[in-house]
């Protein structure tokens, strides 16, 4: 615990300094307008503090850059210089940074155009592209604190293992040698276990289409950073939605594969060793082919080499192509799920999933109701491996320092640790969660006798969340997110439109079916929310990535045609 001379609250703001610090003088704002004066911090509002040359570079996508980056036309340096001005602003406007690196990204993108000039040739498929990453990956230089205060100049809260500022995480690794330049890590709530993005480091961190609004979590800082366009890409982590719910709140497509599939391996993270539902690493981006880029890439690694936890499943062409073949000579079958049977979706989420239905019809492909097993047994099996410990792991990294707990984590864990469960209980649970599973898959199998193409349902289309964004200290249920990670089924977000408060009006027939439907259902306010993004994710069965990519690249290129 910190002394009285080093109290976490000192500690905390002299870490804060740090990261403030580390942006260049040149690159910062002079005075940053409150959620009053500038609700909207994206898009025009963040340009006008950039050259015409940094507002191409940094407007462009991840598969955009490579393509100039892999030819010579733009120098990895130019491209890195520019995203490193655009996230220090990101963060000035949102608090989504934990670390910058941006002298060691600019001497490795300097190294990497060396290596062009003198080869004539890329040193691999992600040549000079810019990746940000989550404050859970180590890498060398640079700490991370995961949010914890207790954490600040340790090795996960431990000191004199030899691997402070040394140790790099196994995707680290993966992505420097396929030639990404990494130059930031980004915020998380403490824990790691919130739908919101909030520690006693950098405060909280907001939602930039709408600071009123979370911008998510856990990898909340990855949302609200990419959304700024301070990344073209960047990876976080999803043990109960903290891809997707970033991603949906933040306008941006996000990739939660199955666990396996990308490499975990190295990485910080609270309760490890729970293995009944484990955390999974993903993309977040602009555009569904910038998730492709960075999953195919990574997997040319060969990561289940390095990885013990690593399927051996490289990129498959043949089933990306054979969801194509369908697409071009079949109708597709969508189970659509808009009620969870718990808590109602927020009038702005039921539009988006009618609009996405009415996409889907207007293709020729076929709409099928989602009648699955109950998602609250699926539910209630995740909240239990969350309380295997009882809370001991994040209580313990608290008290490192003696920093309070937020709000937004003591929902689920309490004040104190309570009660670990006994070796049988968790026996137990991995039995229901396997038992769960089965019976979720019989149901998907049996819906080839109910489609018209004597093929079970391609894909399930559901609400990320209940609402479009949670509102500060109110994110109060993850069904619609978490029920995926018991399931282990890959999932991709994709934006569909944003909140209008001429129509998404709040609905005076609506009759919650509990207490907590009534409680959620009375957050939605239009004049709070209007201007939000709004989004569904696109679910696939276990390890078919490939098949969920290509899908939801269909989808999401049919709903911009018709807008």
């Amino acid at each position: 615990m910190a002394t009285e001379t080093t109290t976490w609250e000192s500690l905390a703001k002299a870490k804060l300094d740090s990261i403030n610090e580390s942006i260049p003088t040149k690159w910062r704002v002079s005075e940053t307008p409150s959620i009053k004066e500038q609700r909207d911090v994206t898009g025009e509002f963040i340009c006008k503090y950039l050259s015409k040359e940094e507002i191409e570079i940094t407007e462009t996508d991840a598969v955009g850059i490579v393509k100039k980056t892999t030819k010579g036309q733009w120098t990895a340096e130019e491209v890195i210089t520019a995203f490193c001005h655009r996230a220090s602003l990101a963060h000035q406007f949102t608090n989504c940074l934990h670390e910058t690196f941006f002298e060691a990204a600019i001497e490795d993108a300097k190294q990497l155009d060396r290596y062009y000039k003198t080869h004539k040739a890329p040193i691999g498929p992600l040549h000079g592209l810019p990746v940000s990453l989550k404050d859970q990956f180590h890498v060398k230089g640079v700490e991370t604190t995961m949010g914890y205060v207790g954490w600040i100049g340790t090795f996960q809260g431990q000191k004199g293992t030899g691997k402070e500022k040394i140790f790099e995480s196994e995707m680290v690794k993966e992505l420097r040698s396929l030639g990404a330049v990494l130059y930031c890590k980004t915020s998380v709530p403490h824990t790691l276990m919130a739908g919101e993005t909030v520690n006693n480091i950098i405060g909280y961190t907001t939602n930039p289409k709408n600071r009123n609004l979370t911008c998510g979590g856990s990898s909340g800082g990855e949302g609200a950073l990419i959304s700024l366009k301070g990344s073209p890409a960047g990876f976080g982590t999803d043990i109960g939605g903290s891809v997707r719910i970033p991603a949906a709140f933040n306008g941006l497509y996000g990739l939660r594969p199955s666990s396996g599939r990308l490499p975990y391996e190295g990485m910080a993270n609270s309760m490890d060793g729970q293995n009944s539902v484990l955390s999974v690493v993903g993309p977040l981006s602009h555009s569904v082919p910038s998730l492709r880029l960075l999953v195919k890439s990574l997997l040319s690694q060969q990561p289940w080499l390095y990885d013990p936890l690593c399927h051996q499943i490289p990129w498959r062409d043949d089933h990306e192509k054979e969801v194509l073949d369908l697409i071009g000579s079949s109708p597709l079958v969508f189970g659509i799920l808009k009620h969870d049977g718990a808590v109602t979706p927020h009038p702005p989420v039921q539009r988006a999933m009618d609009t996405v239905v009415q996409t889907l019809e207007k293709l020729g492909h076929e709409i099928m109701e989602w009648k699955p097993p109950s998602h609250k047994r699926g539910y209630d099996i995740i909240i239990t491996t969350w309380m295997y410990d009882g809370g001991l792991d994040v209580h313990q990294a608290l008290a490192l320092s003696g920093e309070p707990m937020a709000p937004q984590v003591s929902i689920t864990y309490g004040n104190e640790p309570s009660q670990e469960a006994k070796a049988s209980k968790i026996a137990a649970t991995n039995v229901a969660k396997r038992e769960y599973q089965k019976e979720y898959m019989d149901y998907w199998n049996s819906t080839r006798n109910l489609t018209g193409t004597g093929r079970p349902v391609d894909a399930i289309i559901t609400p990320v969340a209940p609402f479009a964004a949670a509102r500060p200290k109110r994110y109060r249920y993850y069904g619609y997110s978490n029920i995926y990670n018991t399931l282990d089924y890959p999932s991709c977000v994709i934006p569909v439109t944003k909140v209008d408060k001429k129509v998404d009006v709040v609905d005076q027939g609506f009759t919650p079916v509990n207490g907590l439907d009534r409680l959620i259902g009375g957050d939605y306010d239009p004049d709070i929310y209007d201007g939000a993004h709004v989004a569904v994710q696109l679910v696939g069965r276990r390890l078919q990535e490939e098949k969920v990519l290509a899908l939801a690249e269909h989808i999401s290129g049919a709903i911009a045609s018709s807008k």
